[in-house]
Parts: C-alpha cells; sequence; structure tokens
C-alpha cells in the first residue's frame, strides 16, 4: 500500500533549491578557473612583450655602441686640428 506524504511540495521544493545550488557552485568554479586561465595567458604575453622589447632595445644600443666605437678608431688619423687657426664668424644683422 502506497501512502501519500502531505509535504511531499517541500520536499521537491528542497530537492530543485539542492539542484539550482550545485549547478550555481560548479558554474562559479568553471568561471573562476575560466579566468585564471585568462589571467596566467594575459600575464604571459605582457611578459613576453616586456623581456622581447628588453633583448630589442639592448641589442639596438650594443650595435649604436659598436657602431660608434669603431667610426671613433677610423676617423682618429682624419681629424687634424691645430691651435693656429683662428676662426672669424661675422655678426649678422637684419
Amino acid at each position: 500500500m502506497f501512502f501519500f506524504n502531505p509535504f511531499w511540495p517541500l520536499t521537491a521544493l528542497r530537492i530543485a533549491s539542492l539542484k539550482s545550488t550545485s549547478t550555481l557552485l560548479l558554474l562559479l568554479l568553471i568561471k573562476s578557473n575560466l579566468l585564471r586561465l585568462k589571467g596566467g595567458l594575459i600575464g604571459g604575453f605582457i611578459s613576453l612583450t616586456l623581456i622581447s622589447g628588453l633583448v630589442i632595445s639592448t641589442t639596438v644600443v650594443s650595435g649604436t655602441a659598436y657602431y660608434i666605437f669603431r667610426n671613433m678608431k677610423s676617423n682618429d688619423g682624419d681629424l687634424k686640428v691645430s691651435s693656429n687657426e683662428v676662426i672669424n664668424a661675422e655678426a649678422v644683422s637684419a
């Protein structure tokens, strides 16, 4: 014989609330994992950009220094300045 439970709406409400709570918690967990993954990707991209910028700027500076020192060695014989010469400058008036 089957007995009818008069409190079945409360039991159904309790089961439905348990299902909705577990679904909400699962969605929050998935959102948290996706945000952590997104933050890791963005952080990795930013660090890669900073490191590559550091490498590029270091390369440019070292290349410039090499170019300057190479030209200083080759131009040492070309530069001849005597202190006997006088530079005359004329004032220009409008």
